[in-house]
């Protein structure tokens, strides 16, 4: 009996010495500001790495992502893109010598500030559509196969959304778009949404005047801010019209 009750004694005596503890769970790893600044390093020499040696191949492939071209096939509708007018009426010009549309249509650009004041002085001075109808016309273009609007575009989807409108009063079934390079890609998605519910076909031209290069564009300020602008352009349409 007595030894009985040592041994309950024992045992609840043992129980008390027992610690409490909780079961151990492997911690995370707590990343410090060194250590961000250490892979933010590395991330950087990586991308100075891919850059040094592959920085042409990569430029390259920016370049050529812009430019989006079709074959050309007779049209309704020559559509020359307002903007850089000399390269892009020239190859309007060839396209129409070509035969491959019979009319032409050239739209009118927002004006310059102070461009109602000065015709309020009765000052003349010609707008870029008015150049570009003059260079048209001494190219061999004939006047009575240039169309016009004089509603003012400011923009590639204003100018898309203005042409669908001539195309529908027209009744024009199939159009050829002529623009730049580097303005190919994002007139041909914008122009393809726009008509997206119309039976109309479209097809993108690049100028062939253009002096826009894939393989060296980078070498050109001119061109190497006109690519980036472009891009900018390109993400905002994407996610302000296109999606």
């Amino acid at each position: 009996m007595l030894d009985k009750e040592k041994d309950e004694g024992r045992l609840l005596k043992g129980d008390q010495d027992i610690p409490e503890s909780e079961p151990i769970e492997p911690g995370g790893v707590k990343l410090t500001k060194l250590t961000w600044i250490r892979w933010l390093v590395f991330f950087l020499l990586v991308v100075y790495v891919l850059l040094t040696h592959y920085h042409a191949a990569i430029l390259t492939a920016f370049g050529r992502y812009l430019m989006f071209d079709h074959p050309l096939q007779p049209a309704d509708l020559i559509v020359c893109l307002a903007g850089s007018n000399i390269e892009r009426g020239l190859e309007t010009a060839d396209i129409y010598q070509m035969g491959m549309a019979p009319k032409i249509f050239i739209a009118k650009e927002q004006p310059l500030d102070g461009y109602a004041l000065i015709q309020e002085k009765g000052v003349g001075y010609p707008l870029y559509v008015d150049l570009l109808r003059y260079l048209l016309e001494d190219l061999g273009v004939p006047s009575s196969a240039i169309l016009s609007d004089e509603t003012p575009v400011s923009s590639t989807l204003a100018e898309a959304e203005l042409v669908r409108e001539i195309v529908e009063t027209e009744g024009f079934r199939s159009i050829i778009v002529v623009t730049s390079a580097y303005h190919t890609r994002r007139t041909w998605l914008t122009y393809k949404k726009v008509f997206d519910e119309m039976n109309v076909q479209i097809r993108i031209r690049y100028s062939r005047y253009s002096e826009f290069h894939p393989a060296d564009w980078w070498k050109n300020r001119v061109y190497l801010r006109t690519v980036v602008l472009e891009y900018q352009k390109l993400i905002y349409y994407w996610f302000h019209f296109l999606l």
